[in-house]
């Protein structure tokens, strides 16, 4: 990419749930991966709904996955204590205690200019983690200094306090602020402040399940009351929700947005999870 070059389009994938959103987002990228400057995707549920494995961390920077944040299940697979630390594309949350395996924001850099990416885990409803606000505050100033360019993923439950920790950040500079973890696909994308912005990106794996997992598990759950062993759902269709933003790199600012909701016939269902 020349050094005058106007916008940049990233993308960004919702919370891939499974072998259903790891394959789906391999599909659409080996369509469609030219068309972007720079990939992103939540992976926290992306080994059988849980946590993320050794093995496919490598097989979605095959597909051409840049970054790889996550959230509250990032620790569900044991081995990510083997080889998070060694994982330069993967960020868990920012606001995990000092000490914490891996790192909760990197520097990317793309040549002609440079991408940084923070990974947030929200306080409400959510298990217990540092304050973020002032946190967020040090180091979206730290990052700033070395490139325009800031891209958050902030992993939280509640709508209130998504919207209003974007419009924090929108103040601070950040250049897109995605929302996650709800895995249902919010239609408020918008321009704050030179930032983009959406509540929640959605989510990429099985249309016939409950937010990706098996229903029938997901239904007894709630009628019973007891906790039971949830299942990737598979079925005859799967979704993708993604968001893509064209940011200026001089300024690190948004000047486009917009959401992406697609389906398709589910190929590899009956197939066993990995």
């Amino acid at each position: 990419m020349s050094g005058d070059v106007k916008t940049i389009k990233i993308i960004f994938f919702g919370d891939m749930v499974g072998k259903p959103g790891r394959f789906v987002v391999r599909d659409f990228l080996a369509e469609n991966k030219e068309n972007y400057d720079f990939v992103i995707a939540n992976v926290e549920n992306a080994s059988h709904g849980f946590g993320l494995t050794e093995k496919n961390y490598n097989d979605l920077i095959g597909y051409g996955v840049d970054c790889m944040t996550s959230g509250n299940h990032i620790w569900d697979k044991r081995d990510i204590f083997s080889y998070i630390d060694n994982a330069d594309k993967l960020i868990r949350p920012i606001n995990y205690p000092n000490g914490t395996k891996g790192v909760g924001s990197r520097v990317f850099d793309c040549g002609d200019y440079k991408i940084a990416v923070i990974n947030v885990l929200g306080k409400v409803f959510i298990n217990a983690v540092d304050f973020q606000w002032e946190l967020i505050t040090e180091e979206i100033k730290r990052l700033k200094e070395i490139t325009p360019i800031v891209i958050v993923d902030f992993h939280a439950e509640a709508t209130a306090e998504k919207i209003c920790f974007a419009k924090y950040c929108s103040e601070l500079g950040v250049s897109a602020f995605f929302g996650t973890h709800t895995h249902v696909q919010t239609a408020d994308e918008s321009v704050i402040n030179g930032m983009g912005y959406i509540t929640d990106a959605g989510f990429c794996g099985a249309s016939d399940g409950v937010i990706g997992m098996e229903y029938n598990t997901s239904l007894a759950r709630f009628l019973t009351g007891i906790p039971e062993r949830y299942e990737v759902a598979s079925g005859k269709s799967v979704q993708l929700n993604a968001v893509e933003v064209e940011i200026t790199p001089s300024d690190g600012n948004t000047v486009a947005i917009r959401r992406i909701f697609s389906s398709r016939n589910n190929d590899n269902e009956g197939e066993n999870e990995d």
